[in-house]
C-alpha cells in the first residue's frame, strides 16, 4: 500500500528492507517520525501508535481516517486539482501569511497541504522560522493531485485497525513504549554535507542537540524491553553517536534519494540502520 503523497525521506524504495529487518513478533507498533507512512503502510500493523512533529502530517492521517472526512477531503482535492496553476499555487502558499489557513477546517488544511506538496518544486514542504511554507511551484505536467485510490486504500486501513494518531515530540510519543513494542525513528538525518541538510519540515528544526536526546532515548528503550530500530544517514558522528557495544547493532542499507534539488544528484547512497535486538 502506497501513501496519498511524496515526502523527503521516504521510506518508500526501503520499505521492504526494513520490514525485514524488524522482529517477526512484537506488542504495538510505534512509529514517531511518521512522515509519509511508508513503513507502516508496507508493515500494515493492527496496532500502532504513530506521530509526527508536523501538524499536517498528523491530521492528513487524521482526516483520511475519519469515514465523512476522507471524502471531503477528496472533494477538495479535486477542486484544487481544477484550479492548479502557478498563480493558484501561490496564492494557496499565501494562506500561512494572511490569517486564513487559521480559519480553513482540519479537512480543508489537510487538502491544502497535499496539493502543496504535489505540485510544489521537488515536491519538497519546507517552512521558515515562522511556519510560512517557501517552496516554489513545480513544473509538472500532469500531477497526481487527488490520488483518490491511494486515500480510499489508507483509510480503509486506518479506520480497521488500532492506529492512534499523535502530533507532538517522539519523547512523548514513545512514553507509553512497554517491554515487547516495537519502536522504529526515522528521524531527520544527520547530513553528510551542508547542502544536504533538508530538516526544514517544522519550524523546530532538528540539530545536534535532539539527536543526542533521541540516542539517550534510543537506550532508554533499550532498557525497557522494547525493540528499537532507527534509520540515519552513514556520518562519523552517528557511529559515535550510538557505539555501545553489545546493545546497537549497525546495518548499512543501499538505497535511492527520493528527493533532490538536482536530477544528478539522485544516485543510489548508503544509509544506516541501527538495531537493538
Amino acid at each position: 500500500m502506497k501513501s496519498p503523497i511524496k515526502w523527503s525521506g521516504s521510506k518508500l524504495k526501503l520499505a521492504d528492507t526494513l520490514q525485514n529487518l524488524m522482529p517477526q513478533k512484537y506488542n504495538i507498533y510505534y512509529e514517531p517520525f511518521v512522515g509519509s507512512g511508508a513503513l507502516l503502510l508496507n508493515v500494515l500493523p493492527k496496532i500502532a501508535v504513530i506521530n509526527d512533529i508536523n501538524p499536517f502530517i498528523a491530521k492528513m492521517f487524521q482526516v483520511i481516517k475519519d469515514d465523512d472526512e476522507y471524502i471531503e477531503l477528496i472533494d477538495l482535492l479535486k477542486i484544487h486539482k481544477r484550479n492548479n496553476s502557478k498563480d493558484y499555487y501561490l496564492s494557496i502558499r499565501m494562506q500561512d501569511r494572511t490569517g486564513e489557513l487559521e480559519k480553513l477546517t482540519d479537512v480543508q488544511q489537510v487538502a491544502r497541504f497535499m496539493y502543496m506538496n504535489k505540485v510544489a518544486f521537488n515536491g519538497l514542504w519546507r517552512v521558515n522560522s515562522k511556519g510560512q511554507n517557501n517552496v516554489p511551484y513545480g513544473k509538472y505536467k500532469n500531477p497526481d493531485i487527488v490520488a483518490e485510490e491511494r486515500i480510499a486504500k489508507v483509510h480503509e486501513y486506518l479506520s480497521n485497525n488500532e492506529i492512534q494518531i499523535e502530533n507532538t515530540g517522539f519523547e512523548e510519543a514513545t512514553s507509553k513504549v512497554k517491554e515487547g513494542d516495537f519502536v522504529y525513528f526515522d528521524p531527520p538525518y544527520v547530513p553528510l554535507n551542508q547542502t544536504s541538510n533538508f530538516t526544514s519540515y517544522s519550524k523546530n528544526g532538528f540539530g545536534i542537540a535532539e539527536q543526542k536526546k533521541l540516542r539517550d532515548l534510543f537506550f532508554e528503550l533499550d532498557k525497557r524491553g522494547a525493540f528499537v530500530m532507527l534509520s540515519n544517514s552513514t556520518a562519523d558522528l552517528v557511529y559515535e553517536l550510538y557505539d555501545k557495544k553489545g546493545i546497537a547493532k549497525f546495518h548499512t542499507v543501499e538505497t535511492k534519494r527520493v528527493i533532490s534539488a538536482k536530477a544528478s544528484s539522485r544516485g543510489t547512497i548508503n544509509e544506516l540502520v541501527i538495531t537493538n535486538y
